[in-house]
């Protein structure tokens, strides 16, 4: 057998498992070794039944009841259903494509189950848990988890590795999908590590690194996280594996950066009493933060060579000032005349500006009118449908819509300093003539490549500027923009009011609503956030009792808010859809827009005051406060509700934090802190695993993986001499989310 071997040549697999195995990523010997369990049986720590909270994954130890198999009502899923019983309560049980386990085991028979605790409208049940027959229960449900003799006899729907006395933990359990089972997964990894394939594998992260930082070699690791000998063994395995992902982002991050810094480009030399200027003809007096923000980016774009900085603010904290403020630094610099040895006497530097939706690249284009609109200087608007350009001839205080051509030609001959648009900025027929200054506003996967693309043919390369307000913990703001300097604002303007921010429990919602209908009658505008689009299918399995857009936007105006105009948006609309919506929203003639956390991206409405958030347990503290964030666009008081359903205690302290709290960042290192890494959303946010996630709440760990992918990029920038790991940084095709 080899590392490389398909699966299917390995074990007989029938058209399913396929399906399956492909479904999850599995297709050689090599991603099923690197397929980690999620967790060992008896990790989850032992409850009382009453003591089960929802969404946790817990083993309980009782009697077995009312055992009986069973079909869905509406989908005909075949199930198998039992109740569990201890002194403190019982809780209902559902196997569902499983209903065979329910006629092994008897009636009355003491069990140990390990699953996830679920919430339905009928109560807490326990869904797909593995179940271990004992002999009788044990006395204190606080025993040890890593035992040291074998369980009396299992009959779980996963295998014991049990081989003999002093083997730790039961067993590994891994993320299943129909048609293949965790069992499966556990006896093909045996079986791979009993063919000897192991002994081929060579350790790609150099050994000093290994030693430095007391990480097993990877054939120990690998035999490690999947047949852990005791709780040491399989910590040190994750440990392992979680510091290399992060070195690998790194190195791949730090190649990136040497990259785009060996290209040229263009050295702005503004007049900083005219910068100085600029920045005292907005309305408000900018914060030291944006001040700082502003110098440290001016001197980076003096260099030779392309600035690459992240500024990072909380919605509202003046991004947008900061960026203007270093367009009009750059936007009126001559372009150098390299054969004069001087700058030229006409034309200016170019900025592109790019915003994630065409709505907000509107509302940049109309507030950059405004800023500008006393400098002799054209901005222009491209997106998807629109071309503008300001002034125009005929109106010189207003714009003017203009053909695509007319525009991709003034842009080409340099006519065009400020450009704002989406990411049609970056297609190939929009040409520059002098780019000196990309902007990026919230765009996601903005990465490499698109990078790449910026650069002209004679080696000229824009200064970049990427900006977010979505609140990251500073590990993961290592880890992920680790080719990026980091500028952060985290104060606000002053005079800004707070959101008056209330954790509503259920008891409180009808006064809540009496309070918001006398904002609407002042001509406020409310947000409903839901977690849902549509109502869930009570026969599926995950089915949540969350509520949905559509069926609480039908329940305000029947029950709430008869006399009030609510419209709906979710990102299953079409485009064109959500920007009438929209539209129709900022003009005012929609009061309540009941919507998904879409709306927590670059929505500018400032008489939208009132936000309501459902479901708020199911969002991370950092979402909830960008959602909030919607609401502090103008000087009127606004305010947040937050409507929780769950009444543990752990939940209701995570979303008091969100009253005391100073600003997004300090709530996102909390978040990280409180929430498991696997809800954290790492692979879907950011691309990285649940397991690269666990390593980000090491600071040391991250701060480790960075100082040794900086040394070996320093010393070996193209790995000639490591060609091992050259060979898998290849492999791992790392291009994460920029955003």
């Amino acid at each position: 057998m080899n590392i490389g071997d398909k699966l299917e040549d390995i074990s007989r697999l029938d058209i399913n498992q396929k399906k399956a195995l492909h479904k999850l990523g599995l297709f050689s010997v090599a991603d099923l070794l690197f397929y980690f369990p999620v967790r060992y049986s008896d990790i989850s720590q032992i409850k009382q039944i009453d003591e089960l909270v929802a969404d946790e994954t817990a083993t309980v130890y009782g009697k077995v009841t009312n055992l009986k198999t069973k079909k869905g009502f509406r989908s005909k899923i075949p199930m198998g259903e039992a109740y569990i019983e201890d002194l403190s309560g019982k809780i209902k049980i559902i196997w569902f494509h499983q209903a065979y386990l329910a006629k092994m085991i008897h009636e009355g028979e003491n069990i140990k189950l390990t699953g996830k605790v679920t919430e339905s409208k009928s109560g807490l049940y326990l869904t797909n848990p593995e179940f271990e027959k004992i002999g009788s229960l044990p006395i204190d449900k606080h025993e040890s988890l890593f035992k040291n003799s074998p369980p009396e006899k299992s009959t779980s729907p996963q295998p014991s590795p049990y081989k003999g006395e002093g083997v730790g933990l039961s067993y590994p359990v891994y993320r299943e999908t129909r048609g293949i089972t965790s069992k499966w997964i556990y006896h093909t990894i045996q079986k791979i590590f009993n063919s000897g394939v192991l002994d081929s594998f060579f350790d790609y992260i150099p050994k000093e690194i290994l030693d430095k930082y007391h990480l097993p070699s990877l054939k120990t690791a690998l035999i490690w996280i999947h047949t852990p000998q005791n709780e040491h063994d399989s910590l040190s395995a994750r440990k392992r594996f979680a510091f290399e992902e992060v070195f690998f982002i790194q190195l791949q991050r730090q190649q990136d950066r040497r990259e785009y810094k060996n290209n040229k480009s263009f050295c702005v030399n503004p007049d900083e009493a005219k910068v100085q200027e600029f920045l005292e003809r907005f309305p408000f007096q900018a914060t030291q933060g944006q001040v700082d923000a502003i110098n440290t980016i001016l001197t980076d774009i003096k260099a030779d060579h392309p600035m690459s900085r992240l500024l990072e603010g909380d919605v509202g904290s003046g991004k947008t000032a900061v960026a203007a403020t270093i367009t009009y630094a750059t936007a009126t610099q001559r372009p150098f005349d390299s054969a004069q040895g001087k700058p030229q006497t006409f034309g200016n530097l170019q900025v592109a500006y790019m915003a994630p939706t065409e709505i907000l690249a509107t509302q940049h284009f109309e507030s950059f009118i405004k800023y500008f609109k006393h400098l002799p200087i054209n901005v222009a608007l491209l997106t998807g449908k629109t071309c503008r350009k300001f002034p125009s001839k005929v109106s010189p205080d207003g714009w003017t819509n203009i053909s695509r051509a007319q525009l991709l030609k003034w842009t080409a001959n340099g006519e065009i300093p400020i450009l704002i648009g989406t990411h049609a900025l970056i297609s190939k027929s929009v040409k520059f003539k002098n780019l000196a200054l990309t902007i990026i506003d919230e765009q996601h996967r903005f990465g490499t490549n698109q990078r790449r693309n910026l650069v002209r043919k004679d080696g000229f390369a824009p200064h970049l500027l990427s900006m977010t307000a979505t609140p990251i913990p500073r590990t993961l703001a290592l880890t992920i923009y680790g080719d990026l300097d980091l500028s952060l604002l985290d104060e606000m303007p002053a005079g800004r009011k707070p959101v008056i921010t209330e954790i509503i429990t259920p008891d409180k919602r009808e006064d809540t609503y009496k309070k918001i209908k006398e904002e609407i009658a002042k001509g406020r505008q409310l947000y409903v956030i839901c977690p849902r689009i549509d109502e869930p299918d009570p026969e599926k399995e995950l089915a949540l009792n969350v509520k949905s857009t559509t069926a609480e936007a039908k329940r305000l105006k029947k029950e709430v808010f008869q006399d009030c105009e609510i419209d709906v948006l979710h990102s299953k609309m079409t485009k064109e859809k959500k920007e009438k919506v929209m539209e129709r929203f900022t003009l005012g003639t929609v009061d309540i827009l009941v919507a998904t956390s879409v709306i927590e991206v670059g929505v500018n409405v400032p008489n939208a005051t009132i936000i309501i958030i459902e479901g708020a347990e199911r969002f991370g503290l950092a979402q909830l406060h960008q959602l909030r964030g919607r609401v502090i666009r103008s000087n009127h008081q606004a305010f947040c509700y937050v409507f929780a359903e769950a009444k543990s205690e752990k939940t209701m302290h995570r979303l008091n934090a969100l009253k005391t709290a100073k600003n997004g960042f300090e709530l996102s290192e909390l978040d990280l802190t409180l929430r498991g890494a696997g809800e954290l959303g790492g692979a879907k946010q950011w691309g990285i695993t649940d397991l690269g996630m666990e390593a980000i709440k090491n600071i040391k760990m991250v701060e480790a993986a960075r100082l040794e992918a900086t040394n070996l990029i320093a010393t070996d920038p193209d790995l000639i001499h490591h060609p091992l790991l050259k060979n898998m940084l290849s492999k791992k095709h790392l291009e994460l989310h920029f955003e």
